[in-house]
Parts: structure tokens; C-alpha cells; sequence
């Protein structure tokens, strides 16, 4: 009889530590990729960099907190406005994320399992610009000189959206130390600093108030380490 209570409460731990799984409370990490900006002036192609420090509340979910820098470019020479712009901007932001795995059942779905790292988030920031290189001053048809008006330097409040996806990668002990991540990031601005010019709706008749945007689309790795917590869930 002794046996037989000791074999229930055996599996009935062993049950319990495939069902319970240990995961770090804290993530640091880093990517690079392109970026475009959708503002007054046509946007061209140019890229930024960012570093990530995020809690875990989960496995899943997150907070944390993100120091963004790199190059926003644009000109629209060839329309006849001959503005053109390079701003080196920096940005620091507070953002949550949700990943699928907070909601889905992925132990019994080979789909649901590599896309538990799926997430949406959002948070919100300032960036500061800063026109490394921008035209201030233009010849009009009529020979008379035009200056465009707006800040060299500025800053503003930034809205992020976040889509992206995490895969997990264990160390040598089964725990989830590493994370492979591709993002992309929505920034939707306030004000005409992004740019560096403000003079839009008098070049351009019946222009509407849209934000400027612009967009990031990066890779990144991060590494986890600190305090435990322990969820239902098991992350491999």
C-alpha cells in the first residue's frame, strides 16, 4: 500500500513539472534594419538601429523600453519643390507586447507552436530630430529666392505600433536564454519635425493633417537572464 502511495504522489509531481515551466523575468537586446519615411516630402530608403531592455510578466507578455537612432531620408527635387532633407534622429520609447502563445493552446499544433512568438504592441515615445542635411532656400520661377520655413532641430511625441515574431532558443540546460526576432514598427509622429519642413500647405493646395510616419523594419537577438517566475505554460 505504502508503494502504491508513493508511485501516485511521484507522478503526480512529475505531472505538475512538465506542466509548470521556469522562465526569466528580463530580456536585453538589440537589432538593425531599414527604415521609410511617409511625411511631406518623399520618402527614400535609410536605416536606424535600437536597443531593447524588456519585463517579462510572462513568457508572453512584456514591457520595456527602447532607445532608437538612425537616418530618416526624403526629397522631392524632381517635383520642382527641390526640398530634401537627412535627419539623425533619436527616439526613446515605453511599449507593451502580447504574444499568441498568452492565448493559443500550442502544445497540440505544430502551427500554433512556431507561431506562439507572434505579437502586436504598442506604446509611446519622443523622438528628437535633427537635420544633419536639408535644403533651406530655393529659386522661384519667378527669380524671386523662397526659404523653407521649419526647425533644423526639434522634437516630438511618437506613437509606435509593433507587429512582429520570437523564436525561442534553449541553452545547454533546457532553459530559453535566446531570442531571434523580426520586427516591424509603425511610428506615427505629432507635429512637422520630422521632416524638417513646415511649410506644406503652402506648396501643396488642399493637403490634409495626417501624422507623418515612419517605418522601421528590423532584426534583433535577445538575451534573457535575471529573476524567475513560473508559468502553466512551458515556452519550448
Amino acid at each position: 500500500m505504502k508503494k502504491r502511495y508513493l508511485a501516485l504522489i511521484l507522478i503526480f509531481f512529475t505531472v505538475t513539472a512538465f506542466g509548470q515551466s521556469n522562465f526569466y523575468r528580463l530580456s536585453l537586446g538589440g537589432s538593425a534594419g531599414g527604415n521609410y519615411t511617409f511625411a511631406d516630402v518623399k520618402g527614400k530608403p535609410a536605416f536606424g538601429g535600437a536597443v531593447n531592455l524588456d519585463y517579462h510578466f510572462t513568457p508572453f507578455i512584456t514591457a520595456g523600453i527602447e532607445a532608437q537612432m538612425g537616418l530618416l531620408k526624403g526629397g522631392d527635387r524632381n517635383t520642382g519643390h527641390q526640398r530634401e532633407f537627412t535627419n539623425a534622429y533619436q527616439a526613446f520609447m515605453v511599449n507593451a507586447k502580447f504574444r499568441a502563445g498568452e492565448f493559443t493552446d500550442f502544445y497540440y499544433s505544430d502551427f500554433l507552436n512556431y507561431t506562439k512568438g507572434f505579437y502586436l504592441g504598442t506604446g509611446v515615445g519622443m523622438i528628437k530630430n535633427n537635420m544633419n542635411e536639408i535644403v533651406r532656400s530655393k529659386i522661384n520661377p519667378d527669380g524671386n529666392p523662397y526659404t523653407f520655413p521649419g526647425k533644423d532641430v526639434s522634437s516630438g511625441l511618437i506613437v509606435p505600433i509593433n507587429v512582429g515574431i520570437d523564436f525561442y532558443f534553449p541553452d545547454g540546460w533546457g532553459d530559453i536564454r535566446y531570442i531571434f526576432n523580426i520586427n516591424y514598427q509603425a511610428n506615427w509622429t505629432f507635429g512637422e519635425g520630422l521632416d524638417g519642413y513646415d511649410d506644406t500647405k503652402t506648396i501643396r493646395r488642399n493637403v490634409g493633417s495626417a501624422p507623418d510616419i515612419y517605418n522601421f523594419l528590423s532584426i534583433g537577438f535577445k538575451y534573457t537572464f535575471g529573476p524567475r517566475g513560473l508559468t502553466g505554460k512551458s515556452i519550448r
